[in-house]
C-alpha cells in the first residue's frame, strides 16, 4: 500500500509513527487471514454511542455483545486516504448527539466553510496524536495551544474536532481531558476512572492501554462479576483484538490480559472449577476494586451512551450493593 504524503507532525516519537504506518498496512493484509471476526451483525457507526456502545438502550436481558463495539478500525490514521478502513474509531460519530460540552471556543458552524468527513478525520487524528504526546510528557495543554499548533486554519470547527478527539482519547486509550483552569482553558490528561496503571512500557514507549482494561472490567461486571474467557475474547474481537494476533496499540493481547494485568492485580484469571477440558474465567482483581467501583464504571458507561445508570436496574442495584459493602 503506498504511503501517504507526509503531513505536519508534532514531534511524536518515530516508533509511534512507525506503529501507525505499520498498522495501516497490516490492516489490509491481516484481515483476510485473521481467525477472529472484525465485526458482528447489527453493529453501527452512525452515532457516538456506536464508538463504544457498552450499554444498549434495551433492558439487561436483551443486551448482546454485538452491541459492545463498532467494527474494528485503527484509532489513528497514517493517511487520510484510508479513512474508510482506518479512521479514528470515534471519527464517524454524530457529534450533535454527544452530551459532553466542548471548550469555550464554540463558534457556530452556520455559514462557515464546510469540511468533508475525511478532512475532519484528519484533524481529529492530528489532535489525538498531539494529546498522546502531551500525556507522555505529562504536560498540560490549553485551548490556545491546540488551536495554534494543530487546528490552525480550521478554528471554526474546533468544537467538533475537540469533541471527537476527546472521545477517542477516552474510549480507545482510556485517557480523560479534564479542564483545570477555566480562565485559561487549560487541560490535564489523566487515566479514566482513577486507574493508575496505563500499561505503557515506559514514559516514552508504547501507548496507554487503559481503554481496553475498562472494556474488560465492563464485560466482567455485565456478566455478573465473572466472565468466561470465551465471552471476553468474543467481545474483544469486535474491535480487532484477538488472542495470538499482535495489536499495534495493545501489543500481545493475551499476555497483556492474562499476565500483565493479572500481575498488576487488576484482573483475576482462574480455571473454572471442575472444568475438563480446562476453561478459564476473569474476575475483577483487588486493585480494580481499590481504585474504582462498579458505580463509577456504570456511570461512565451510561454517560458515554447518553443514558442514565438507573436505566439498567439490575446493574444499578449491583453497583449500589457494592457501594454499601465498601462503606461498611
Amino acid at each position: 500500500m503506498p504511503r501517504a504524503p507526509k503531513r505536519q507532525r508534532y514531534m511524536l516519537e518515530e516508533d509511534l509513527q512507525a506503529q501507525m504506518a505499520t498498522a495501516v498496512d497490516e490492516e489490509d493484509t491481516s484481515s483476510s487471514s485473521s481467525t477472529c471476526s472484525s465485526s458482528f451483525p447489527g453493529s453501527s457507526s452512525s452515532t457516538s454511542s456506536s464508538c463504544y456502545p457498552l450499554l444498549s438502550s434495551s433492558p439487561e436481558e436483551d443486551f448482546g455483545y454485538d452491541e459492545l463495539l463498532s467494527p474494528s478500525q485503527s484509532p489513528l490514521t497514517a493517511s487520510s486516504s484510508h479513512t474508510a478502513t482506518t479512521s479514528t474509531p470515534c471519527s464517524q460519530s454524530d457529534v450533535s448527539s454527544q452530551g459532553e460540552e466542548g471548550p469555550s471556543t464554540s463558534q457556530s458552524l452556520t455559514g462557515s466553510k464546510s469540511l468533508s468527513r475525511s478532512e475532519i478525520d484528519e484533524k481529529v487524528n492530528d489532535l489525538v496524536e498531539f494529546l498522546l504526546l502531551k500525556y507522555r510528557m505529562k504536560e498540560l495543554t490549553t485551548e490556545a495551544e491546540m488551536l495554534n499548533s494543530v487546528i490552525k486554519n480550521y478554528q471554526e470547527h474546533f468544537p467538533v474536532i475537540f469533541s471527537e478527539a476527546s472521545e477517542c482519547m477516552q474510549l480507545v486509550f482510556g485517557i480523560d481531558l479534564k479542564e483545570v483552569d477555566p480562565s485559561s482553558h487549560s487541560y490535564v490528561l489523566v487515566t479514566t476512572l482513577g486507574l493508575t496503571y496505563d500499561g505503557m512500557l515506559s514514559e516514552v514507549q508504547g501507548m496507554p492501554k487503559v481503554g481496553l482494561l475498562v472494556l474488560i472490567l465492563s464485560i466482567i461486571f455485565m456478566e455478573g462479576n465473572c466472565a468466561s474467557e470465551e465471552v471476553v475474547w468474543e467481545a474483544l474481537s469486535v474491535m480487532g483484538v484477538c488472542a495470538g494476533r499482535e495489536h499495534f496499540i495493545y501489543g500481545d493481547p493475551r499476555k497483556l490480559i492474562t499476565h500483565d494485568w493479572v500481575q498488576e492485580e487488576y484482573l483475576v484469571y482462574r480455571q473454572v472449577p471442575n472444568s475438563d477440558p480446562a476453561h478459564y474465567e476473569f474476575l475483577w482483581g483487588p486493585r480494580a476494586h481499590n481504585e474504582t467501583s462498579k458505580m463509577s464504571l456504570l456511570e461512565f458507561l451510561a454517560k458515554v451512551n447518553g443514558s442514565d445508570p438507573r436505566a439498567f436496574p439490575v446493574w444499578y442495584e449491583e453497583a449500589l450493593r457494592d457501594e454499601e459493602e465498601k462503606a461498611q
